[in-house]
Order: structure tokens, then C-alpha cells, then sequence
């Protein structure tokens, strides 16, 4: 597997994480890409952008515009992937005890 896939994986995974750390299960953009950031995942506003759209196809996240931003929703399936509970190829599944 490509480093950039590698890596991939992980940013799907961990923008799940940080939205299943939140009461209301919700982010915007601006704070995910802090999150991914603090994590050593840098990500451009663009390639956020792109990874929460396949996240929203994969029925992962629900995202909302609000103004020039985007807010980014857990479901209960995204939730079930951050957990490791389900798997879902393209995201990382978290290891026991993460």
C-alpha cells in the first residue's frame, strides 16, 4: 500500500474520532483540520474537504453548509467505524484499546 493511502486511511479515521469525541456528535471544518493537525495528519482546507465528502457518500457523516464553512455530523454507522465496530474500506480500523 502507497504511503498516501496509508495516510488517507488514517485522516478518515481519525476525523470520525474526533466527531464521536463531541456531545452532539458535530464539528466544523476549521476545528477537524486543528484536530487532523494535532495529530501530525496535515491536511490542506481542499483535501478536508474531499475527505468529508467520500466520509458523506460512505454514509459515515451528514454535512451541512453553514456560510463558507462546512459542518460535519456523526451517524451512528460513522460511529460504529470509529469504534472498530463495523469496517468499511478506505478507513483505518483502530486498534484494541485506542
Amino acid at each position: 500500500m502507497a504511503l498516501q493511502d496509508i495516510i488517507t486511511e488514517h485522516q478518515r479515521l481519525v476525523i470520525l474520532r474526533l466527531l464521536a469525541e463531541v456531545p452532539g456528535f458535530d464539528l466544523n471544518e476549521s476545528i477537524l483540520q486543528d484536530g487532523l493537525d494535532a495529530y501530525g495528519l496535515d491536511i490542506s482546507r481542499d483535501g478536508l474537504r474531499t475527505q468529508l465528502a467520500w466520509l458523506a457518500e460512505q454514509g459515515l457523516i451528514r454535512l451541512e453548509k453553514l456560510g463558507g464553512t462546512q459542518k460535519a455530523t456523526l451517524t451512528s454507522r460513522g460511529e460504529d467505524v470509529a469504534l472498530g465496530r463495523a469496517v468499511v474500506p478506505g478507513i483505518k480500523r483502530p486498534r484494541a484499546g485506542e
